[in-house]
């Protein structure tokens, strides 16, 4: 029996907080997650995960400024 799970869920958050802490624009925040989801991709298909599920947008973002 192995310990890699078939299916991972991932729920991103704090882009734009992450960015704002940092000085940096809301945009850099969301290019950085974005990166880093591709790089947990990859890592996912090297150990043999099979899905990786990501929720990257809620709703509540429709009221957001730009």
């Amino acid at each position: 029996m192995s310990n890699i799970p078939e299916h991972l869920g991932i729920i991103m958050d704090g882009n734009r907080r992450w960015a704002k802490e940092r000085g940096l624009p809301t945009l850099e925040g969301h290019r950085r997650g974005y990166n880093k989801i591709k790089e947990v991709g990859d890592w996912c298909l090297a150990r043999g995960i099979k899905i990786l599920t990501v929720f990257a947008f809620s709703t509540e973002n429709w009221n957001r400024s730009k």
